[in-house]
């Protein structure tokens, strides 16, 4: 510790009372603890509202079936059905429910924290149980309200509208017949939930603390440490509403990331002199570099802001894989380019941190992690390429090399001029999207494929031709070349769906006929523990057995951001 840090910290607490004498008596570094204790943060007082993930849920109706739905037997779901068809308006509801090309399903969706109205989600469909439906592939949801729901004296209450969903359902292009018939009886809209009310986002401070003067000194520490731009206007993120009310807006830099901006906020200290923030980031930076205190001094370092980038900078250095990786996940929400390379560094290596890692890339403005995520896309493992451009995305949707286009109107699709492995990505979650990478795929004839109930693609001596059959209607067909690009447009052009597209890819891997790696959701994922960092490889072992207990394990301490939605997410009704 710096001897003159010492004396200004000693002076000015010996002008506030007593507490400069007790410090007085200490070595250094019992200064630095007692002051970490007796710093008080924004988390002491105030909790946080609206960071859970709210359940929505509907009782609509599937459309479009080819003859494998069901008239549904009366009970509460039903009679739930009917009134809302005939809310909607729909005449004759009873007749419509009795058609074997409709079937009636439920509906689930998860609001996001700090999720927007207008902002799009995925819904998840199912049959209910007991249900004589046969498949739900080529189906429509219909358009549905969603609501907090729940089964009161034998009927199914509503609370009000927080979204709407409609949209094509994709079923499991690679379930069929009998054995599969459980996985044809659900599926995704991926994308079809639309937000209708903006949800609050915020702090609470607690009943024994709450004062008007507290709220304003939270909402005052809180706009010190961030702020946004509204029509080149500063405003603070933070508003206090009452005595325990603080409303909080997501900085852009966290829109990815609610948990974290979440946990960041709330390790800001109440009130601190520079003397002791200066004494405090020199205790941090040592526990900074300790793996066990590591992830806690990082965000703490983080929560003070660009004083403390010099501190995470010499933790970027470290040896260890953990100081490594948390010192450069902090000072990416900083923006500063050193955090980079060894973010870039531990998504190649170490699958426990990659989400984490690409994540925290996509935050910043500096072009360094841009160009880091482009070398990341030409590496082997599929989850590394394909998070990486998920992470480019998010950081510029715009950027010309990934841009892509909305196809059809209905899903995004991209081709990327990469020299890594020929790869075509999928998706079943976040937005449906597919992503060539390689320009310059095509397909191997003779082939036929499936794409949808009416469209049949026939590829032979170098041609492809795409049929259209609809009951009632002209046949249509597209002859085009055996490139991947004009088959997939050429279906789109016929009135194929997102699920038709990606019917037809997964056909075209199972039949031979597409050499190309066939991905789909090929996502880092959460609760990975492992025993060493792994180089370009998709398989991993974890840990298990009390006998590998003595070998060293690395486990992210963080939660997993928005920007990878994860199968553990917590909900709040």
């Amino acid at each position: 510790m710096k001897p003159c840090y010492a004396w200004l910290l000693v002076s000015s607490l010996a002008l506030s009372g007593c507490a400069g004498t007790n410090l007085r008596s200490q070595s250094p570094e019992g200064i630095a603890d007692v002051l970490e204790v007796d710093t008080k943060l924004v988390g002491s007082v105030a909790r946080p509202f609206g960071h859970n993930y709210v359940a929505v849920e509907a009782i609509a109706l599937a459309t479009c079936l080819d003859n494998t739905g069901e008239d549904p037997a009366p009970s509460p779901q039903r009679a739930a059905l009917l009134h809302e068809l005939q809310t909607i308006g729909v005449q004759n509801p009873n007749q419509l429910l009795a058609s074997p090309s409709t079937a009636m399903i439920l509906v689930k969706g998860q609001l996001p924290p700090g999720v927007q109205k207008g902002d799009k989600f995925d819904i998840e469909v199912k049959v209910p149980s007991h249900s004589e439906a046969a498949s739900l592939r080529g189906g429509w949801l219909m358009e549905t309200r969603l609501t907090e729901m729940a089964v009161l004296g034998g009927a199914i209450r509503q609370g009000h509208p927080l979204a709407v969903g409609e949209g094509p359902i994709l079923v499991d292009p690679s379930a069929d017949g009998e054995k599969d018939r459980a996985i044809l009886l659900r599926g995704k809209v991926l994308g079809g939930g639309i937000a209708t009310r903006s949800r609050d986002l915020g702090l609470f401070i607690g009943p024994e603390d709450k004062s008007v003067r507290l709220a304003a000194q939270v909402g005052q520490v809180i706009n010190a440490r961030f702020h946004t731009f509204h029509r080149g206007i500063k405003q603070g993120v933070a508003t206090p509403k009452t005595d325990e009310r603080i409303d909080l807006k997501v900085h852009p830099r966290y829109k990815d990331n609610i948990a974290r901006y979440i946990r960041v906020v709330r390790a800001i200290p109440l009130k601190e002199s520079p003397a002791e923030q200066a004494l405090r980031i020199e205790l941090l930076e040592r526990q900074l570099l300790d793996p066990i205190s590591a992830a806690t001094a990082a965000l703490r370092l983080e929560a003070i802001g660009r004083k403390s980038v010099e501190s995470l900078a010499k933790g970027v250095e470290n040896a260890d894989p953990e100081v490594r990786f948390y010192a450069a996940e902090a000072l990416a929400y900083l923006d500063d380019s050193r955090a980079a390379a060894p973010l870039a560094r531990a998504a190649r290596e170490e699958p426990t941190f990659r989400a984490f890692a690409l994540a925290a890339l996509s935050s910043m403005v500096d072009m360094s992690a841009r160009d880091a995520l482009f070398e990341l896309l030409e590496v082997a493992s599929s989850e590394t390429r394909y998070g990486a451009f998920r992470a480019i995305w998010a950081m510029n949707p715009n950027d010309p090399a990934i841009r892509g286009e909305n196809l059809g109107g209905q899903f995004g699709y991209h081709v990327l001029n990469t020299s890594g492995p020929a790869m075509v990505h999928v998706t079943r979650s976040y937005r449906p999207e597919v992503v060539v990478f390689g320009h310059e795929q095509t397909l191997k004839a003779p082939f036929i494929l499936d794409a949808g109930k009416q469209i049949m693609v026939k590829g032979v001596a170098g041609k492809v031709t795409v049929s259209r059959f609809a009951p009632g209607k002209p046949d249509q067909k597209r002859v085009v070349s055996t490139k991947l690009d004009e088959v997939i447009r050429a279906i789109v052009e016929l009135g194929g769906t997102y699920p038709d597209v990606v019917q037809a890819l997964q056909h075209a891997k199972t039949s031979g006929a597409l050499d190309a790696r066939f991905e789909v959701d090929a996502l880092p994922e959460e609760d990975r523990i492992y025993q060493q960092r792994e180089a370009e490889s998709d398989v991993v072992e974890p840990l298990a057995g009390a006998a590998q207990k003595s070998e060293p394990q690395i486990v992210a301490a963080n939660p997993l951001p928005e920007l990878f939605p994860g199968r553990k997410r917590k909900s709040a009704r």
